[in-house]
């Protein structure tokens, strides 16, 4: 005589918890296809292949550097005056011929002539910043709101120089970030770390770089953006003791001629 077996369970209770067991197995397999396909085919727009940047605000930025240098003094200035200005302004006619609306076109000589005109607003703006420190060291700025002027002149310009350095170099330039062709960052965004604090469709464009040259040539360190490649720090820290010296002597210089 054989003992009974177990007690089987009623066959609705069985097939009830096979389906619910079949419906777990699905649902979370779907979930890690979603979270999978999320991560995979859908990484934020600063790593993926957009639409490039507009090029309004980097040719008003150009404009009203080139501005500022031509209402800097005559002893500030590079002689003839308008020598550096004129092929600034040249270069930037050609830059916008070759992106009108959008900067997304690829090619070397359109990057070297924008290297070219970043390199001749920093210079012309280096040459007016030694001008005006040889003025203060020599004692020969005798009105206060004239020095003032000019310096807060050469300083934004300064900003302006360097936010053309960051936006140029970053990842290989505008046109490159546009391509999505680097995937490693030289300048960290908050947006880059919180993806979910913005909108989907964010890339780091030329305003967020001014913005970056601002907050570094008043705070004379980095505050939201981090630099992360080793010439991304070094350009930082020489944009930094630039400010620093230009707002210290200039400062100091018209506060003892206003005594």
């Amino acid at each position: 005589m054989t003992e009974p077996g177990p007690p089987r369970e009623p066959s609705e209770l069985a097939r009830a918890r096979a389906r619910w067991l079949v419906w777990y197995a699905l649902l979370n397999k779907a979930e890690h296809a979603a979270i999978r396909g999320v991560e995979g085919a859908y990484p934020p727009a600063w790593r993926r292949h957009t639409r490039g940047e507009p090029r309004w605000p980097v040719t008003l930025s150009v404009i009203a550097a080139i501005v500022l240098q031509v209402a800097l003094p005559g002893q500030l200035t590079l002689l003839p005056r308008y020598l550096l200005p004129a092929l600034e302004t040249a270069l930037l006619i050609g830059l916008i011929v070759a992106n009108p609306v959008r900067i997304e076109r690829r090619s070397q000589a359109v990057r070297l002539a924008s290297i070219v005109l970043i390199f001749l607003i920093s210079a012309a703006n280096a040459l007016s910043a030694v001008l005006l420190i040889r003025l203060l060291i020599n004692g020969e700025a005798s009105k206060a709101v004239p020095l003032l002027a000019s310096g807060a002149a050469i300083w934004a310009t300064n900003v302006i120089a360097f936010a053309l350095w960051y936006w140029e170099f970053d990842r290989g330039g505008p046109v490159h970030r546009a391509h999505g062709t680097f995937q490693f960052t030289d300048l960290l965004f908050p947006q880059m770390v919180s993806p979910e604090l913005s909108a989907p469709e964010w890339e780091p464009q030329f305003v967020d770089y001014l913005y970056l040259s601002f907050t570094n040539a008043t705070a004379f360190s980095p505050t939201d953006v981090m630099p992360l490649s080793r010439w991304a720090k070094l350009t930082m820290a020489v944009q930094s003791a630039v400010s620093l010296a230009l707002g210290v002597l200039v400062i100091a210089r018209a506060v003892n001629i206003l005594r």
